[in-house]
Order: structure tokens, then sequence, then C-alpha cells
């Protein structure tokens, strides 16, 4: 390896690396977010108590049978054939010609959405039943239960699984220059195409990934121990207590 070569592919390819890192970091954030989001709602409606009879059993089970359907099937195959199908596919079989960058977000977000679903779920299945008696005892719905006292619970436990899994599709973004999107991996290729030095570029790109997931490693670690609060508590306003003094307890007890 030439370091020789590695300054002189920086010098003069930088824009090219810097609007590639730029892509593969909005795409990710967005994606992360959205499919958040989506695992968010799915973990909702899946805890979401059976009836035990009627019309809203059954449209419930059929709810419940299609976010079951959608989880396995995403979980299931890699996201380069999903990209695949869905922007080629949507253009063959319904003439949907879609943006590169609306594919590219919407693969990363349903892509998400089903691993966040999981996660939710077991983030929920993680608060103790009793909170979930307590609601239900001062009248609150399934709703009320999951927005004022599970939801924000869950939120601080899937926090790191949150922040592993925008890591993952930091990296991940890489298979979807299989669409033509312009994110790092895609610039790293159009790059050593263009000087044949494959490892020098490919180098370069390996430390601009590394710096990515590092940086926001550190974030997401710095902002649980925000959320976290102090180690150490200490009361204060307490209320103001009165202390008799040694003498007038000396006093009292010569009298």
């Amino acid at each position: 390896m030439s370091y020789e070569w590695i300054v002189n592919i920086i010098a003069n390819n930088w824009p090219m690396f810097l609007r590639g890192a730029g892509m593969t970091l909005l795409i990710s954030i967005i994606g992360t977010i959205i499919g958040a989001i989506i695992g968010l709602i799915i973990g909702v409606v899946h805890t979401i108590p059976m009836p035990e009879r009627g019309i809203k059993k059954t449209v419930l089970k059929i709810v419940n049978f299609v976010l079951s359907a959608y989880i396995e099937f995403f979980r299931g195959t890699p996201m380069m054939v999903q990209a695949m199908v869905i922007f080629y596919g949507s253009a063959l079989a319904f003439g949907i010609d879609m943006d590169v960058f609306i594919a590219a977000v919407f693969i990363v977000s349903i892509n998400t959405g089903a691993y966040m679903s999981e996660i939710v779920r077991g983030g929920i299945f993680s608060v103790d039943k009793g909170q979930f008696e307590s609601a239900q005892a001062i009248g609150m719905n399934h709703f009320q239960t999951m927005m004022y006292i599970v939801l924000p619970q869950v939120v601080r436990n899937i926090l790191p699984a949150t922040g592993n899994q925008f890591v993952i599709n930091i990296k991940d973004t890489a298979v979807l220059s299989v669409i033509g999107v312009t994110e790092l991996f895609f610039q790293t290729r159009t790059v050593s195409g263009n000087n044949f030095r494959y490892f020098e570029s490919f180098f370069v790109a390996c430390i601009l990934y590394f710096v990515m997931t590092f940086t926001i490693t550190l974030l997401l670690r710095r902002l649980e121990k925000r959320l976290d609060g102090p180690e150490n508590y200490s009361m204060i306003g307490g209320l103001p207590m009165q202390v008799a003094k040694p003498d007038d307890t000396e006093n009292k007890i010569k009298i």
C-alpha cells in the first residue's frame, strides 16, 4: 500500500467521499427515526388485549397476522434483495417510477421497523406487570397506559438497541448501491474505477465508516448516561424539623 496514493486519492476526491458519507448519514438517520416510529406503533398494537368475542377480535387477529407477516418477511430477507424487489419490481409490476433517494429511505425504514418492532415488544414486556394493573385500577385504558406509563420507560430501555440499529443502518446502506444510491460505497467504487487503486480507495472508505459509527456510538453512550442521571441522589427541600438543644433536654430531666 502506498501512503502517497492514499493522500493523493483523498486530496483529489474528497468532495465525492464527503457527499457519499453525507448521503449515508442522511439515509441512516431518517430511516432509523421512521423505523423506530413504525416499531413503536407495531409494538403497541401487538400488546392490545385480545377481546373475548365479536368483530373486534376478528379485526385484531387480522391486523396481528399482517404485522407478523411483515416482520417475518423483512427480517428473513436481505436488504439488498428487498431493494431490488421494491425499486425495480414496483416499476415493472405497477409502473411506479420511484426516486432513488425516496426508495432508499423507504427500504431502510421498513427494514428497520421490522427489527425495531421486536425490540419495542421486548421493552414493553420488560416493564413490571404491576404497573399495568395499577394503571387499570385508576381507570386508564390500554393506550393511556402505553402513552403515559409504559412507553417513557420503554424508550429509555431500548435506547442501546436503537443506537445499535442505527450503526447497522450506516453500514447496511452500502447495499443500496445496487439501485444507484450515491452513498459512500457507490462513491468509493467510482473513485477506485477511475484510478484503479482499489485497496487504497476502499481503505479510505473503511476509515470513514469507522469514524461515523464510532462517533455515533460515543454520542449515544453520552445520551444514555445523561438520561440515567447522577449515580448519587441527595434529598433536597425536605420539611424543617425542630430539634431540642442538649441543654434544654437536661433541664427538663432535672425538673
